[in-house]
């Protein structure tokens, strides 16, 4: 996947990752860069500074992410890549309660699954009469791991893997590339203020690894999509982790646990 002279949409790009995405892309010569963000005002500020083009889109709203492709397949006639890269973090467990934690469940499965589930659908059809495409969905290290903490972000950023190896089974051998990108801490708003708050969540990821930025998660991005690889790891140390897990899954929660333990 070259990023020179393509198309491309980046979704959540207002900021951190996202915006580091299309700034990246903008720099390494892409044809055209689609800046999409709920918040229209950050889009509009991160496509200013690069030439991009400003889109305002709720990733939750099929009809939304429908019409996101058809106006850039209308402004420039393809989308070679397509960044789903939108993300939540809730901070919830199991509870119900009164904190909201049934809608907690609700949002972070349409953010983290259905918002993939809703670009593939919008943007394969033309992808597949082209006979080439590429998509690029931002999950996270939680999605082989856990995210310790919140429980909705884990168990969704799971089904996103799972969705990514199906869309690249079904779809890999008809010219449509896959690829997850799976960082661990970096220092966005996502991780940076529930850390600043003391989130024992975020106190795991910052005790798991270093906090790198976003502008390093965009170069190992641009090296995995030349590469074509589906696993992008950030954070090398990711692959030790998960190998650990597969190899010995008893060993490996207990080893969380006493992390978590230390962290609190």
């Amino acid at each position: 996947m070259k990023i020179e002279d393509a198309v491309v949409v980046v979704t959540g790009a207002g900021s951190g990752i996202g915006a580091a995405l299309a700034r990246r892309f903008a720099a390494d010569g892409a044809a055209a860069v689609v800046v999409s963000d709920r918040d229209g005002t950050a889009a509009h500020a991160v496509a200013e500074t690069i030439g991009a083009t400003p889109d305002t889109t709720d990733v939750t709203d099929p009809a939304a992410v429908a019409e996101l492709v058809a106006r850039t397949e209308r402004a420039h006639g393809r989308v070679d890549l397509f960044c789903s890269n939108a993300g939540i973090a809730t901070g919830v467990g199991i509870e119900a309660g009164d904190d909201g934690g049934d809608e907690a469940w609700r949002l972070a499965y349409d953010v983290h699954v259905m918002a993939h589930v809703y670009a593939a659908r919008a943007v394969l059809p033309g992808m597949l009469e082209r006979g080439r495409g590429y998509l690029l969905n931002t999950v996270s290290a939680a999605g082989l791991l856990i995210a310790p903490g919140d429980a909705p972000y884990s168990a969704t950023k799971h089904a996103a893997i799972g969705l990514a190896q199906w869309l690249s089974v079904e779809y890999g051998d008809r010219g449509i590339g896959v690829s997850v990108l799976c960082p661990q801490g970096v220092s966005t708003p996502l991780l940076m203020d529930p850390l600043a708050a003391d989130h024992p969540s975020a106190r795991a990821v910052a005790a798991a690894g270093a906090i790198i930025t976003p502008e390093q998660v965009a170069d190992a991005v641009v090296s995995g999509l030349a590469a074509e690889t589906f696993l992008i790891l950030p954070h090398p140390e990711v692959a030790t982790y998960w190998s650990h897990l597969a190899a010995d899954p008893d060993r490996w929660l207990a080893g969380v646990r006493r992390m978590v333990a230390a962290t609190t």
